[in-house]
């Protein structure tokens, strides 16, 4: 089996630290392993496969040598790098928003649109957690009867914001609880106890960014621009996995119990249906778990035809750092 050079850029971030570790749990075939961050992060230490690496600069040479770059940085990161690395002949695998989009740029869900993978052109894109564990969702239902129109309503979790979100439900949680004051420096409100119906800036529609991803992205990996996805997109004080209720209108009449065995069968999604004994997706159920988990599955009362499921997936591995290395694993075959 071949071996690669490969680069985590962000290395020392939420989603950095995620993919370093899939990494290796996945014995993905690495030859040399190069961590990437910032100045202020440089110096910092990891240990992989019982190796001890130094996490370097990020500078605009960083990339020779390097085949697989895996990017989470953030935009300003991947704007300006992303192209050296290409130059550099390195295959960039991003996880940010900036190339998602991009029309020269595959947006791939391994699981739903491996053949998109084939068009990169030195840079291949990861989709919007929330968008991931939803399309991965819709996908054998979409293969089956057709999807017309989606509605969905998400339950964020804080870590989606990064390692300062957490600390600062942490730290906010702590405070309410002992009475002391509430210092609020990373969302615009108290997230402790709190709920915000705010992810990303607001356009003059009314809707946020997260939500016309959620809209944009499903049409693009699913290669249907007549799809159509009203999204409202949630911040809830929990430190890990995103919950999503989702209201689908199918072209073809399907069954519930069909849905679920082809939900069950399709790979990545794990169902758990059994309200009647309490037997539901939960966010501390899918924390540290690969799977999308999906339950509650049930005829629309609104929709007919259509299905309503209620879905849950950790946003920092199948939403992004796990979706990131399934990617550089189906572009290695």
């Amino acid at each position: 089996m071949k071996h690669y050079n490969v680069a985590v850029v962000g290395a020392t971030g939420a989603v950095g630290e995620e993919m370093v570790r899939i990494l290796e749990e996945r014995s993905f075939p690495i030859n040399h392993l190069s961590l990437l961050a910032s100045h202020r992060s440089a110096g910092r230490e990891y240990y992989f496969k019982n190796e001890k690496i130094e996490v370097l600069e990020l500078k605009d040479d960083s990339f020779q040598g390097i085949d697989i770059a895996l990017f989470s940085g953030g935009d300003e990161v991947s704007k300006h790098y992303a192209p050296l690395a290409v130059q550099a002949g390195t295959v960039v695998i991003d996880n940010g928003k900036y190339y998602r989009m991009d029309p020269d740029v595959p947006l791939i869900i391994p699981e739903v649109n491996p053949e998109d993978i084939k068009k990169h052109k030195g840079i291949i894109a990861n989709p919007n957690c929330s968008t991931t564990q939803m399309v991965v969702a819709l996908k054998p239902i979409y293969d089956a009867v057709g999807i017309k129109n989606v509605i969905c309503a998400t339950y964020q979790s804080v870590s989606g914001t990064g390692k300062e979100a957490i600390e600062e439900l942490r730290e906010q949680t702590r405070a309410f609880l002992e009475g002391d004051n509430i210092d609020i420096k990373v969302y615009p409100h108290q997230i402790a106890f709190n709920i915000l119906p705010q992810i990303g800036s607001f356009d003059e529609t009314g809707y946020s960014s997260e939500e016309i991803k959620m809209l944009d992205e499903t049409r693009k990996i699913l290669n249907d621009n007549n799809i159509n996805v009203s999204a409202t997109t949630v911040r809830v004080p929990v430190f890990r996995a995103h919950a999503e209720d989702i209201h689908i209108e199918t072209k073809k009449e399907i069954t519930p119990a069909l849905a679920r065995e082809l939900l069950d069968k399709f790979p990545g999604i794990k169902v758990i249906d059994q309200p009647d004994v309490g037997k539901y997706p939960l966010s501390l159920m899918a924390e540290g778990k690969d799977e999308v988990f999906v339950g509650r599955v049930r005829r629309d009362l609104v929709f007919n035809p259509g299905l309503a499921m209620w879905v849950v997936s950790d946003n920092l591995l199948k939403g992004a750092a796990l979706n990131t290395i399934q990617i550089a694993e189906l572009l290695i075959k």
